[in-house]
């Protein structure tokens, strides 16, 4: 909820209440222990991708002349075998929207997701794949990229019409060191008159900056 909060203020929007009874579907949702990640079109397009992909091809034909148990055809349909379970075998140009339908019920990370799809789908290097779409995923970049210091307002320093009023102090360096070891510049600048002490030091301390006195030079 922060990461959203954070996100949404960018946007110029009002919050609008709506009362449960006009929102009952969204309610029941929202308590629905069990996420689906199956769905009748994308299963169609799988079985149908099926027919096309060498690699599933191959599985069927071992499969139907018995020499793998990993696999079975039912209906022209491959499954794969995975603890008494039968898991659609998904197409290499099916695998990555089968991860995106997954992966859209909450935007999870791998791991989730990996369990999301293991439910109904099989395909070889799947979380080599999730990993690759979720680091493309356009909504988990807007949400997740990092966010720095942002943006503040200019505080200028207020300065009187009056020399030796206010000072501005720095340190320049470190430069070829002499034969003193003298490698640094402590630099004093009136901020009336822009009138500039420049004196030799040996480095940046605090210290080195009490010992020089431009009210007294």
């Amino acid at each position: 909820m922060a990461r959203w909060s954070i996100f949404l203020t960018d946007f110029d929007y009002e919050v609008v209440h709506r009362p449960a009874k006009q929102m009952q579907h969204i309610d029941a949702v929202s308590r629905h222990p069990v996420m689906l990640v199956t769905s009748d079109e994308l299963t169609y397009k799988i079985v149908n991708a099926q027919e096309s992909d060498e690699y599933i091809r191959t599985i069927k034909k071992l499969s139907q002349e018995g020499k793998t148990s990993e696999f079975i055809v039912s209906n022209r349909i491959l499954y794969k075998i995975s603890e008494d379970q039968e898991l659609l075998v998904v197409p290499e140009m099916m695998q990555v929207d089968v991860i995106k339908k997954a992966h859209s019920f909450g935007h999870f990370a791998a791991t989730k997701t990996e369990e999301l799809v293991k439910r109904d789908y099989y395909f070889p290097n799947l979380r080599r794949c999730i990993e690759n779409v979720i680091k493309n995923c356009v909504e988990c970049i807007l949400v997740n990229k990092k966010r720095g210091k942002g943006e503040g307002f200019l505080n200028p320093i207020p300065k009187e019409d009056l020399p030796l009023s206010t000072y501005h102090v720095d340190f320049i360096g470190p430069l070829p060191t002499p034969n003193k070891n003298y490698n640094h510049i402590f630099t004093v600048i009136d901020a009336f008159t822009k009138f500039t002490w420049l004196y030799p030091t040996k480095s940046t301390t605090a210290q080195e900056a009490i010992l020089k006195k431009p009210l007294k030079d």
